[in-house]
């Protein structure tokens, strides 16, 4: 078994750095970051570039050059073995004299699963894998889940006071949360390839749930596409959110599709189920995409049916040290329960203050390191 070093977990460290720079640009592909290393220091390093594009193996071997020759690589994926719209990686390395490869996660796309270490190791160039794998596994959660669970990861981000109202009961909620916590929203919003939201909040909140601002500066990269549930086709046509580049309104009104659709709006008409659109319905629509990840921006009766399907994976959770007293919306319409031993349990994977609130990150089951297997050989 090859021995895995200090150096290789600092240097792992360094790729997963490198993939953090893709994350906004590589969807549907997942964000993989790679460093060469010959002689201890960084002679090559890069990130997955838009779909159809460089992959971080290339981009990092074009920074090295002939330096390549005899380097090891580190990969925070396994290095693809097949021809889609760019070349296999795994060819790239062999050809370009890599003399040893660390990889933190493996590959579960059927596409590669296995063949790219494989056809490394058959040029005779050490493997090792492993390496920092739950880091690497949550860094690439959506792309995991798409690829192990047919479906996106999903998350809720939520803004809320002390006492869990996200607006008071006259509807005024502008803001709650502070500076801080509001441009933090914009990295997730950044990161998803889609915004998810119900006709409630459009008409109370008017609002456009697309990527403005991100580290202090003005946005002009991908947009999430708009995924609005309107099962009345209630939304005006002057609402903010359609104003997006690619919207999808999800509806059971077949009778009014003419008053919205256009070349950016896309309607899909869903089974009702009571008042509601079909929970099922919306999550086969949104599995049905080539989506990693997918954040939902709505109010307490849509949170609660999405975390009431079980296929809610994260929670953003922006606190505000306020109370707003009694009434107000609360932020999840959970049903009543009996006893204590029936409530929902979240993990908690990280709580840190932005601003002046407290940004609570809380996971459901399962993990994210039960998205793939990974294992040091």
């Amino acid at each position: 078994m090859p021995e895995v070093t200090a150096a290789d977990i600092a240097w792992m460290q360094e790729a997963l750095a490198e993939a953090d720079k893709g994350i906004y640009i590589t969807t549907p592909n997942p964000s993989v970051g790679c460093v060469l290393v010959k002689e201890g220091e960084v002679v090559g390093r890069g990130h997955t570039q838009p779909a159809g594009q460089a992959h971080a193996e290339v981009m990092a071997l074009r920074s090295a050059g002939a330096l390549s020759v005899g380097a090891t690589a580190y990969v925070t994926l396994e290095p693809c073995s097949h021809f889609g719209r760019t070349p296999p990686c795994a060819d790239a390395l062999i050809r370009a004299g890599i003399s040893r490869l660390v990889v933190a996660a493996l590959d579960p796309n059927p596409l590669v699963s296995g063949q790219g270490l494989d056809r490394i190791k058959a040029a005779g160039i050490e493997v090792v894998t492993g390496v920092l794998a739950d880091a690497a596994t949550y860094q690439l959660r959506g792309f995991l889940s798409r690829m192990t669970r047919h479906r996106p990861w999903l998350r809720l981000k939520i803004a809320a006071s002390l006492d869990g109202k996200t607006a008071l009961a006259n509807g005024d909620s502008k803001w709650i949360t502070g500076n801080a916590s509001r441009s933090d929203v914009q990295h997730w919003r950044a990161r998803s390839c889609a915004m998810v939201t119900g006709i409630g909040t459009v008409i109370a909140d008017d609002p456009q749930l697309n990527v403005r601002i991100l580290n202090g500066e003005d946005w002009h990269g991908r947009q999430p596409v708009t995924v609005i549930l309107d099962t009345d086709l209630k939304i005006s046509p002057n609402a903010k959110i359609l104003k997006n580049p690619q919207v999808v309104v999800l509806t059971a009104n077949t009778a009014q599709l003419q008053t919205i659709a256009s070349d950016h709006i896309q309607v899909v008409v869903l089974p009702r189920e009571g008042h509601h659109l079909s929970m099922r319905a919306v999550l086969d629509f949104l599995s049905s995409q080539s989506w990693n990840e997918v954040t939902v921006e709505a109010g307490a009766i849509l949170n609660a049916a999405f975390l009431d399907s079980g296929m809610v994976d994260e929670i953003i959770l922006y606190q505000a040290p306020k109370l707003l007293g009694t009434g107000g919306r609360e932020m999840i319409a959970s049903k009543p329960l009996q006893n204590l031993a029936s409530a929902t349990t979240f993990v908690v994977k990280d709580c840190q203050p932005v601003g002046e609130d407290m940004r609570w990150i809380l996971h459901t089951q399962p993990k994210p390191s039960a998205l793939v297997q990974t294992e040091v050989e």
